[in-house]
């Protein structure tokens, strides 16, 4: 599909992370997208997506940079917004095992747990049952945090059993050794007003159904 000057423009942090994946999903969806690495690049973008890499590097590199804070009111003001793994740490309200220095700009009412599934070692791909959606995602999970808390704001459209995911819940579960502390499914994408989360990394497949989901949802606060 190619992109009309009448669409949205997305812009996609990138400071760390798969952002040109990202960028090409969203072109891919009919949307226009540029990569954002300085304030001045906010200017004339509709929306944001803030993508994988580590959370803290993340949280430095946006202070560095002069982004944090024009970003940061962007958000408060409304702008719509993206976040995966890393990003949805950032756009958290909460992280609860984040470092005292570590901040996020609390834009959706969830607290979220960094690294929830284990070491790089315990990547994984799940189908996953999406709400809206006839047949399930196959969604990539990569040092993917999780959800153990949200908002009554928050809407969860979709789940994953950690249970069925560590296969060795011992070595890579280390805030809950035995593995037992998380065994109901846990919320791995979620979405409130104008805000999109996702544990998982939806840029590094080549269905751009979630990434459809979030221009749906820029088109409707465009049209406010």
């Amino acid at each position: 599909m190619t992109a009309s000057d009448s669409q949205p423009l997305i812009g996609v942090v990138a400071l760390q992370g798969a952002a040109a994946e990202h960028v090409a999903a969203f072109r891919r969806a009919g949307a226009r997208s540029v990569e954002i690495r300085v304030s001045a690049d906010l200017d004339g973008v509709d929306a944001v997506a803030l993508p994988g890499g580590e959370s803290t590097t993340m949280s430095h590199l946006l202070g560095t940079s002069g982004l944090f804070e024009p970003l940061a009111e962007r958000l408060a003001g409304g702008m719509p917004a993206f976040g995966t793994c890393a990003g949805m740490i950032l756009l958290a309200s909460e992280v609860l095992d984040g470092r005292p220095d570590q901040r996020c700009f609390g834009a959706i009412d969830i607290s979220v747990r960094r690294n929830a599934f284990g070491r790089q070692v315990a990547s994984f791909e799940a189908p996953l049952d999406t709400e809206g959606f006839d047949e399930p995602f196959e969604a990539v999970f990569i040092r993917a945090p999780w959800v153990e808390r949200t908002g009554s704001s928050v809407e969860v459209l979709a789940t994953v059993s950690p249970r069925s995911t560590l296969q060795d819940a011992s070595a890579t579960c280390a805030h809950d050794p035995d593995g037992l502390e998380q065994h109901h499914p846990v919320p791995v994408l979620c979405r409130s007003g104008s805000i999109l989360v996702s544990s998982f990394h939806p840029e590094l497949t080549a269905d751009d159904r979630i990434h459809q989901i979030f221009l749906d949802m820029v088109g409707a606060s465009v049209a406010r």
